[in-house]
């Protein structure tokens, strides 16, 4: 009875199976039908706003403002069409404007960026999420300091011809490349830039590094270290087959530094506090950190290491909690450098490159906090700050053997040496000739 019943259930499972199966593929063919319906539709304006674009789809469609400006009215109706936005309608985004009311008379535009910016608060709608991300980001701290140049949604994206997850160009680099064009070339001429238009979709693009909404200064604390090993994982492992003590050469040494090989380098001596563990960043507002470094520096030609010491002391107050101290790493000089990666082939990996006295990388030196967006704020220093017995305590956290020699502390190692080595020496050497005599009695008496 139970092989009978055994063989009905394979069998209705084996029918269930033979129906489901053209069931399910008429299930898909219906669902893809639907979705080439809904596709052919969002790429056909609604007949509302065929109306809008009735006017605003003809070229040279335009507006003069009381400041000289003109704004531009038209709408590339075949990109709206195909756009994200589509879906939502003119009425959505523009919801101050009907046909009977058009345009609004009490509506007063003042210039192109602030009728931009305003519109860009509409965007917060859908896009909260975003918005968010944005405003924890350097451009965002940007636009609340007044730069006029910083961007916001409307700079990236033309809200008439948003396609989701594609306002990078690789080609072009836009929208980056509309501020940051000599940057862009940079990384183009890259192993990077290489290898992705080469079709690598795994190399990096502005994004990877920086963030797409949340942008950061990749140079700003170890956001840079930790980006790369984001993709470069084994980056520890495989150092540590060829260079002495490479978690500290990772430590205070940007990879840039070493796998661009044509560009300068320098010194940069951050302000960490010890007991927040983290570097200092510069509050909202005025700029403390460049007015007290321009209050220490007498000649204004750079800190001097003695005006780094009197610059520390203002960090450390009697009484402070915690301890400011500087945290050195070499660093490329310059953003366009930066971003021309060079094959690992081509990396600096003689030692000598900074292990010897006079050497290029630390000619110059820069003092630096974060500003509010992660940026860095950098200050000049005189190459002695890293020499000087005064900038002992300064820069103990970046002492390079052979590099950053302190003539002084040399001069006291010989001797302590010396001392050390020659204390015993003369001290067993005087020993023994004082047990000369006392052995020359001691044999006569017994004779």
């Amino acid at each position: 009875m139970a092989m009978c019943w055994g063989k009905l259930e394979t069998r209705s499972m084996h029918m269930q199976e033979y129906f489901a199966r053209p069931l399910a593929l008429l299930v898909v063919m219906v669902c893809g039908l639907a979705g080439f319906a809904a596709h052919a539709a969002e790429e056909t304006a609604s007949k509302a706003d065929q109306q809008c674009l009735g006017c605003h789809s003809n070229k040279g469609l335009e507006k003069k403002l009381p400041n000289g400006e003109t704004l531009s009215l038209h709408i590339d109706e075949p990109a709206f069409a195909r756009s994200a936005h589509n879906v939502l309608g003119c009425s959505v985004c523009h919801g101050d404007v009907t046909i009977e009311n058009h345009p609004p008379l009490k509506k007063e535009i003042k210039s192109v960026r602030e009728n931009s910016l305003a519109m860009a608060s509409v965007c917060r709608n859908c896009h909260g999420n975003v918005f968010e991300r944005y405003e924890a980001g350097m451009h965002a701290a940007l636009l609340r300091a007044g730069n006029p140049a910083a961007p916001f949604c409307t700079n990236c994206h033309n809200p008439h011809a948003a396609v989701a997850k594609a306002a990078f160009d690789l080609a072009t680099g836009t929208p980056c490349s509309n501020c940051h064009s000599s940057i862009f070339t940079a990384y183009t001429g890259s192993v990077h830039g290489r290898a992705r238009n080469k079709g690598r979709i795994e190399a990096p693009v502005c994004s990877t590094c920086h963030g797409a909404h949340d942008v950061t200064a990749a140079s700003g604390g170890d956001h840079l270290k930790n980006t790369c090993f984001g993709c470069h994982a084994g980056a520890l492992s495989a150092h540590q087959k060829w260079l002495p003590n490479a978690q500290r050469h990772l430590d205070t040494i940007a990879c840039a530094a070493c796998h661009t090989p044509g560009a300068k380098r320098k010194v940069d001596l951050r302000l960490y506090d010890t007991a927040a563990r983290k570097g200092i960043a510069e509050k909202q507002g005025v700029p403390q950190f460049d007015l007290r470094a321009r209050a220490v520096d007498n000649e204004d030609k750079g800190l001097s290491s003695g005006e780094l010491q009197r610059l520390l002391q203002q960090f450390n107050p009697d009484g402070s909690n915690g301890k400011t101290i500087l945290r050195g790493r070499l660093e490329v000089d310059g953003a366009v450098p930066i971003h021309q990666l060079a094959d690992k082939s081509r990396a600096v990996s003689q030692c000598e490159t900074c292990h010897r006295a006079g050497s290029a990388p630390f000619q110059r030196v820069t003092i630096s906090i974060s500003d509010p967006s992660g940026r860095p704020i950098r200050y000049d220093a005189h190459q002695d700050v890293l020499t000087s017995v005064v900038s002992v305590d300064s820069v103990r956290g970046f002492y390079v053997i052979g590099g950053t020699r302190i003539g002084l502390l040399d001069v006291l190692v010989v001797l302590a040496l010396l001392a050390g080595i020659g204390g015993p020496i003369a001290h067993l050497t005087l020993s023994w000739w004082f047990r000369r005599p006392a052995r020359r009695i001691g044999g006569r008496d017994d004779s």
